[in-house]
């Protein structure tokens, strides 16, 4: 099976898993406060549905877009538009004939199922799986460095000891730590073995972002392939695992990173692979895809120990993956900032941009990773004081226990007409941002 497909299907299951809990989230409390559920979908059922069914008072059921999920709650101003119930006079049974604190937990318990799912698949991996870090003594060779970070004083070779003068275990969060933590210092030892702490500038993060230096610090690894993908260019043109490349397009490489730079420095153009395998030498035509890639990797497992792998028990999988969980959120809404500058709205992507996010070989661990993830966006997204989402029902029920009166309806259905065209826009602009890099880069 091709990458492609690989990714589309675990988007496609992952998708679907977190949009029917997301829902029941809503559904849960509506049925608790004896508010009617009309409605409940996966996906988008605009003019027909792929299957529905009802049970009760409510029809359940799947749409044939998959941009979403919905509950049409009687009695509320939704993306369904239904002015005719509107019109008409509250029922016991309806969403505004509700107390406003039990509105207020229906529209947020989407966003809390989310959470808490998001916290569960970490705490579950935590326990059953543990984590794999990398510390100094698996990475004897210390890191090569960008450009930027050697104008700082960084070198390549360079292992890192400290961060704002504490020990630094897991060196894979470097380079998410400069990106979205406050880092002041980092303390290294130099090859040679001389010991230097180093500043770092308080806006580095916007310096790596404006850059396209995401990664500046990366293990010093060699060029022996230990992961070779099937169906990609490296693997159709005969590239194996344990292939040692010495060239591209006859310049000589013995370092990872700048291997990884030169061959992303030619998408879909053919290049000249020189490699090493059993002791003779050969060159190997291969073209990269559009991003500049062809299904390599060398993830440094040639060293003894290329990860410490930690096991927890029950209250510390607890403890570990709560706090996990926590941190991606805080870093979730720590990167947000960058979407506001020019850079960051090119970097906006749609479904294309949240399937790279799971790797093309199936991977349970990873799936579960990434699907965690995106249920802490999912959250965060949803809790925007955007009309249409979540968080703009919240905004306006926040009003309403504070002045003690209900806003006007037609205020409320202007603003969700208006939140609905902006959410419709912003899909296409990131869906678009995905077709673009797709067919330009």
């Amino acid at each position: 099976m091709s990458p492609f497909a690989v990714k589309a299907i675990q988007l496609l299951l992952s998708l679907s898993l977190l949009i029917v809990l997301h829902e029941l989230g809503h559904f849960i409390p509506a049925k608790i406060f004896k508010t009617r559920v009309e409605k409940f979908y996966l996906f988008f059922d605009i003019k027909f549905s792929l299957f529905k069914k009802k049970i009760g008072e409510t029809t359940y059921g799947i749409g044939w877009l998959p941009l979403g999920g919905y509950v049409k709650i009687s009695g509320m101003i939704d993306e369904s538009m239904d002015k005719e119930q509107m019109a008409l006079p509250p029922q016991p049974w309806e969403f505004r004939s509700k107390p406003t604190w039990q509105r207020l937990i229906i529209m947020l318990g989407g966003v809390t199922v989310n959470i808490i799912v998001g916290f569960v698949i970490y705490i579950c991996i935590f326990y059953f799986v543990g984590q794999k870090i990398v510390t100094i003594n698996e990475l004897p060779n210390g890191f090569a460095v960008s450009q930027t970070f050697k104008d700082l004083g960084f070198k390549d070779g360079d292992k890192v000891l400290k961060l704002n003068g504490e020990d630094f275990e897991n060196l894979n969060d470097l380079n998410k730590f400069l990106f979205l933590r406050d880092v002041s210092d980092i303390t290294v030892q130099h090859m040679g073995g001389a010991t230097e702490t180093l500043s770092i500038p308080e806006d580095v993060g916007m310096t790596m972002f404006k850059a396209g230096e995401m990664q500046p610090f990366q293990p010093v690894r060699t060029t022996v392939l230990d992961t070779v993908i099937p169906d990609m260019p490296a693997a159709k043109a005969g590239i194996l695992k344990g292939d040692k490349i010495i060239s591209i397009n006859g310049k000589a490489t013995s370092i990872w990173s700048n291997l990884s730079k030169e061959i992303k420095a030619n998408p879909s153009k053919e290049i000249s692979i020189e490699i090493e395998r059993e002791g003779t030498n050969q060159t190997i035509l291969v073209t990269p895809l559009e991003d500049g890639t062809i299904g390599i990797n060398n993830y440094g497992l040639e060293y003894v120990g290329a990860y410490k792998e930690i096991k927890y028990g029950f209250l510390e999988s607890l403890t570990g993956g709560t706090t996990y969980g926590y941190n991606i959120l805080k870093d979730y809404v720590s990167q947000f900032k960058y979407v506001f500058t020019k850079e960051g709205a090119t970097q906006v992507g749609g479904f294309g941009a949240i399937a790279n996010l799971f790797p093309g070989e199936w991977s349970w661990l990873a799936f579960w990773h990434t699907t965690a993830l995106i249920s802490i966006i999912l959250a965060f997204m949803n809790i925007l004081p955007i009309p249409a989402l979540d968080g703009g029902h919240v905004v306006f029920l926040l009003y309403e226990m504070a002045t003690g009166r209900k806003p006007n309806e037609k205020v409320m259905e202007y603003a969700q007409m208006a939140g609905f065209f902006l959410l419709i826009g912003l899909v296409l602009f990131a869906n678009g941002n995905d077709i673009y890099r797709w067919l330009f880069k």
